[in-house]
């Protein structure tokens, strides 16, 4: 069974945004782009790195650039146990 994405980020992976230039297969002059989303672990990244692999082998548009950000939705303070819950009146 895969993880749920918070278990993923609480394990530290975080939304990984790349867009993608690429040079069109019948207009190699044209550039198009493509934005992929994903949660990934920094700083080595395997999601998106896979994900470059199998575009460089599998699509006919080869890559002219990717650029990318990456950030943490959960860090390790924003998380905490609730023992007791007190409704106010």
């Amino acid at each position: 069974m895969q993880p749920s994405d918070t278990e993923l980020m609480l394990k530290g992976y975080g939304l990984t945004t790349a867009e993608f230039f690429y040079r069109m297969p019948d207009h190699r002059s044209v550039l198009n782009s493509y934005v992929w989303q994903m949660l990934d672990l920094a700083p080595d990244y395997p999601r998106l790195f896979a994900f470059i692999e199998f575009w460089q082998r599998e699509i006919d548009g080869p890559l002219h650039s990717v650029r990318f950000t990456h950030r943490r939705m959960v860090a390790p303070g924003d998380w905490r146990q609730v023992v007791a819950e007190f409704p106010v009146p």
